[in-house]
């Protein structure tokens, strides 16, 4: 009998333990964020807040407890070496917009940071590692001057519908050492692109995003590291004119604000192998001209572009420029100089993805385009022409 009995509680063992569920996966620590941004360049909140999100494949994950370290190059993160902050094991739920603690951080600083939690579910691993750059935190900091072309030229016109062509910029400059670092800060207004040898600099367009320019303006900050070479090398700037250069202003002007001539300041902080730094910066040593492609742009009229304009390699080294002027110095904008923020977060700003290739053109009949008053995206378009023909681009943006 009591074999008997045996035997029965060993298969029902046996199908307990078939039914049994399988043991659960780690809890998994992903999308670290500083101030809701991925490694973002040049922030400049003092103390910035970090963020991430737990995962795991059971229901009703809870964090109990977490510890950031912060340190100041890869190296010591990956020795578990918090030389900014090490907040040590924190008993807390929070995740998002943990404020920074640590040491006070400095222009330019770069920081690299990771962190692990506690959850109901049992202690994370390290989260793989993170980063963030602070921007220039002074006015001070900036070492350039603003630059521009404060006129028109004879191929525009201002009045009630002006017409003002962008402006491009160059400055060649040497870098007869090997690089460590080199970080760019631009602000240019009304709009601006930045190249480096030749190379466009990110995917923004439409930058920097629009604000009272009187009170303050935007920056942006780009690791450009990869772009420089040994010896000579180049960089250029496309000014258009945004909100900043208002295109109605004669025909509104009790509505539409203007605010002057295109601006442009910007600062290449280059950090050689040897440890000592230069600053490549806008003054008057910057070479100018305004009759490129871009012959008239605003957010009205859209954009036309002579392509029998176009100034190959104008962003690279050895381009002959005899025929440009010079960059005049100026006043500029804005009574504070803001870098990134959370109201920049990813999906919230505008980034040029991918190119698409039509597969058929054809001319549309009147009344068969876009609807006037709908928000038309921005475009680039690349089209095979003849000699003194102009190609025009216009957004369905109604008249108003």
């Amino acid at each position: 009998m009591n074999r008997k009995y045996l035997l029965s509680f060993l298969l029902l063992l046996l199908v307990l333990a078939a039914f049994r569920p399988a043991a659960p996966g780690p809890v998994q620590l992903q999308r670290l964020r500083c101030e809701l941004l991925t490694n973002p360049e040049g922030i400049d909140a003092p103390e910035p807040r970090l963020s991430w999100e737990l995962s795991g494949p059971e229901r009703g994950l809870t964090q109990t407890a977490y510890q950031v370290l912060v340190a100041s190059n890869p190296e010591k993160l990956a020795a578990d070496e918090g030389d900014l902050w090490n907040s040590g094991k924190v008993a807390s739920a929070q995740s998002v917009h943990v404020t920074y603690a640590g040491a006070p951080l400095k222009t330019r600083v770069r920081c690299y940071w990771k962190v692990k939690t506690w959850t109901n579910q049992g202690e994370t691993a390290w989260s793989a590692p993170a980063r963030w750059s602070m921007g220039l935190l002074n006015y001070l900091d900036w070492k350039g001057r603003w630059i521009g072309l404060d006129r028109a030229f004879p191929w525009d016109k201002e009045e009630s519908h002006a017409r003002l062509s962008a402006r491009y910029f160059r400055k060649e400059f040497m870098a007869d050492k090997p690089i460590k670092q080199a970080t760019a800060s631009i602000i240019g207004l009304g709009l601006y692109e930045l190249y480096l040898n030749g190379q466009r600099v990110g995917d923004q367009v439409l930058a920097p995003g629009p604000t009272d320019y009187t009170q303050n303006v935007k920056y942006n900050t780009f690791d450009v590291t990869a772009l420089l070479k040994p010896g000579v090398n180049a960089v250029g700037t496309v000014l258009g004119n945004g909100r900043f250069y208002a295109m109605r202003q004669n025909y509104k002007p009790y509505k539409i604000k203007t605010f002057g001539y295109p601006k442009l300041l910007m600062q290449l902080d280059v950090t050689y192998a040897d440890g000592t730094r230069e600053v490549i910066k806008t003054d008057d040593s910057w070479q100018a001209t305004a009759d490129g492609p871009i012959r008239t742009n605003n957010e009205y009229d859209g954009e036309e572009y002579d392509a029998t304009k176009e100034m190959k390699g104008w962003s690279t080294a050895g381009f002959d420029a005899k025929s440009w002027l010079k960059a005049e110095p100026g006043a500029g904008a804005g009574r504070r100089l803001r870098g990134p923020d959370e109201r920049e977060h990813e999906g919230d700003g505008n980034a040029e993805t991918r190119g698409h290739h039509p597969r058929k053109i054809r001319r549309l009949h009147p009344g068969h385009g876009p609807e006037p008053g709908r928000l038309a995206a921005p475009a680039r378009h690349r089209q095979a022409g003849r000699q003194n023909h102009l190609a025009l681009c216009r957004n369905a943006a109604k008249n108003r």
